[in-house]
C-alpha cells in the first residue's frame, strides 16, 4: 500500500497527527494516573466496589447529560463558526451565553437529581438506601455541567494544548482527592470522592477558560439574536446524549439484575480498559476535528477529504493498540485491576472488537453534526440506543455478563453500515482507495486474531496475537511516516526509524 499525498494534504495529515499527539499526550498521561486509580480502587474495594463506582457514574453522566441540555455541543459549534470569520463579537456574545446557560442548567440539574434521588435509587438498586447518596450527586452534576460549559468555549476556539492541560490536571489531582477517601471511608467514601473528582476538574476548566477573555456585553433576551440557536439547537442534541448515556446506565442496571454488583464491576472494569485506548484517539479526534470539519460543512467534498484523512489517522494509530489489547487481555486485566477480575477477559475481547468498528465509524458521523442535520443525528443516535439496549437485554440474560460485550460489537456492525449511508446520502461521502484497503486489512486481522485467541491453546493463541501487534504497529508506523512531513519527526529518529522499517 503506498502513499503518494500532495503537500495541501501532508499538512492537513501533519495537523491531524499534531492535534491528536497533543491530546493524545495529555490523555496517555490521564491513563497513566487512571491506571493507579483503577488498581487502588479495585484492591480496596474489590468488584463489588467497582460496580457501585460504575453505577453512580452513569447516574451522574446522564443527569448531567440532562441538566446541560446539549449546550456544551452546541457551544463548540456556535463558537467554532464566529472564531474561522473572525467575528469577534459574535464570540464575545456566545461565550458569555455558554457560560450564564450552563451555570444555571448546572444548578437545575444539582436540584432535580435530588428532588428524583429516591425513584432514581429504587430503580438502579432495587431499593432506596442510595437516596441520600444520590441526592448528595446532584452537587457533582452541577460542578461538571459548569466545568462541560467551560471546556466547550476551549474547544471550539480550538485551544487544543489547553485542553490537553486540564484533562492532565484533572486526572492527578482529582486521583490525589479520591483515594484517599476511598482509602479512609472505604465504600461510604465513593460519592465524596465522585464530588471531589468534578470539584478538581471545574477548578482545572476555570484555570484556563478565565484565559480567554472576551468582554460580557449586556444580554437583554431581544438582543441575543443568533445565539438563540444555542439552546434550541440542543433539543434534539440533549434527546441524543440522553440516548447514549441512557443506553449505558440501562445495560449497567441489565448486568446488575443478571449478574449481580460483582458482574457490574467486571462490565465497567472490561469497558474501561476495551475503550481507554481507543479513548485517547477518538477524544483527540473531537477536539481538532469537529470545529475543522464545522468550518467546511458547506462544502462536501472538503467534508469527505477530512473525514478520509482523519479516519486513515485514527485506524493507523489505534489498530496496533486494539490488537494488543486483544492479545493481552489476560494481563492488562490483571495489571490494571486485579485477579479478581479475570473473569471478564473475554468481555473485553468482545468489547475491543466493537472499538475497532467505533474508530471507523465516528469520522463518519461528525458529518452530520458539522452540517447541523439535528433531526438525522437524532433517529441514528434513537436506533443505535434501541439496538444497544435491546441486544444487551437479550444476550446478558442467556449468555451471562459477556452478552453486554457481544451486544456493543453487534451494535457497531449495524451502525458502521448504517451511518455510512446516511452519510453517503447527506455529502456523497465514499473511502479513498487507501481505507478501502486500510480498515478491511485491519478488521481482517483483529478477526484472526480474536479466533486464533478463543480456539488455539493459550500460548498458540497469544504467539499468533503478539506476532500481529508486530506487524500492524511496524505497517502503521512506516505508514504514518509517508503521509507525514518530515518536520514531525525529528531529524535524528527518522533514519533510525527508515533503517528498522
Amino acid at each position: 500500500m503506498s502513499a503518494q499525498a500532495a503537500p495541501v494534504e501532508k499538512q492537513a495529515y501533519r495537523q491531524i497527527v499534531k492535534s491528536t499527539a497533543l491530546r493524545g499526550s495529555s490523555s496517555l498521561a490521564t491513563i497513566a494516573v487512571g491506571i493507579v486509580r483503577n488498581k487502588a480502587v479495585a484492591v480496596l474495594l474489590g468488584p463489588g466496589g467497582v460496580g457501585l463506582i460504575s453505577l453512580y457514574q452513569a447516574i451522574v453522566d446522564l443527569a448531567q447529560s440532562f441538566a446541560s441540555f446539549g449546550v456544551p455541543s452546541s457551544g463548540v459549534r456556535q463558537i467554532a463558526e464566529p472564531v474561522g470569520t473572525g467575528d469577534s463579537t459574535r464570540i464575545a456574545w456566545t461565550a458569555t451565553v455558554l457560560r450564564r446557560v450552563s451555570v444555571l442548567l448546572g444548578l437545575i440539574g444539582a436540584v432535580l437529581l435530588a428532588m428524583l434521588a429516591a425513584p432514581i435509587a429504587e430503580l438502579s438498586f432495587g431499593s432506596r438506601h442510595q437516596t441520600f447518596g444520590i441526592a448528595l450527586l446532584g452537587i457533582a452534576v452541577f460542578l461538571r455541567t459548569v466545568s462541560a460549559g467551560q471546556a466547550a468555549l476551549l474547544q471550539g476556539m480550538r485551544r487544543i494544548a489547553d485542553l490537553a492541560r486540564i484533562n492532565v490536571l484533572g486526572a492527578v489531582f482529582g486521583t490525589a482527592v479520591t483515594l484517599p477517601l476511598i482509602h479512609a471511608f472505604g465504600i461510604d467514601g465513593v460519592v465524596l470522592s465522585i464530588i471531589g473528582g468534578a470539584a478538581v476538574g471545574l477548578l482545572a476548566s476555570w484555570l484556563y477558560a478565565r484565559k480567554v477573555r472576551v468582554a460580557a456585553p449586556p444580554m437583554p433576551f431581544s438582543r441575543m439574536g443568533p445565539e438563540r440557536r444555542l439552546s434550541s439547537s440542543s433539543v434534539l442534541r440533549l434527546a441524543s446524549g440522553l440516548f447514549t448515556l441512557g443506553a449505558a446506565y440501562l445495560i449497567r442496571i441489565i448486568v446488575l439484575q443478571n449478574a449481580g454488583v460483582e458482574g457490574t464491576g467486571l462490565y465497567q472494569a472490561a469497558w474501561t480498559l476495551g475503550g481507554m485506548y481507543t479513548g485517547v484517539i477518538l477524544q483527540s479526534m473531537g477536539a481538532d476535528f469537529y470545529p475543522r470539519l464545522t468550518a467546511a460543512a458547506g462544502d462536501n467534498a472538503e467534508c469527505n477529504r477530512l473525514v478520509n484523512e482523519q479516519a486513515q489517522i485514527c485506524l493507523l494509530l489505534a489498530g496496533p493498540g486494539v490488537i494488543a489489547t486483544l492479545t493481552f487481555a489476560p494481563l492488562v486485566m490483571t495489571a490494571f485491576y486485579s485477579t479478581e477480575f479475570h473473569a471478564a477477559v473475554m468481555l473485553l475481547r468482545w468489547i475491543c472488537l466493537g472499538m475497532l468498528l467505533r474508530i471507523v465509524a465516528w469520522p463518519m458521523g461528525f458529518v452530520i453534526l458539522a452540517k447541523g442535520d439535528q433531526t438525522t443525528f437524532f433517529w441514528t443516535e434513537a436506533a443505535a440506543t434501541f439496538v444497544h439496549v435491546g441486544l444487551a437485554f437479550l444476550l446478558v440474560r442467556s449468555v451471562g455478563v459477556n452478552g453486554a460485550g457481544v451486544a456493543f460489537f453487534a451494535l457497531y456492525v449495524w451502525h458502521s453500515v448504517l451511518i455510512y449511508v446516511v452519510v453517503r446520502r447527506a455529502s456523497g461521502f465514499e473511502w479513498s482507495p487507501a481505507n478501502r484497503r486500510l480498515v478491511p486489512f485491519f478488521l481482517c486481522v483483529a478477526a484472526v486474531v480474536f479466533v486464533c485467541l478463543t480456539w488455539l491453546p493459550f500460548w498458540a493463541g497469544t504467539a499468533v496475537g503478539f506476532a500481529a501487534t508486530i506487524v500492524t504497529g511496524l505497517f502503521s508506523l512506516r505508514f504514518l511516516l509517508v503521509l507525514c512531513p518530515p518536520g514531525l519527526v525529528p531529524a535524528w529518529v527518522r533514519p533510525w526509524l527508515a533503517q528498522s522499517l
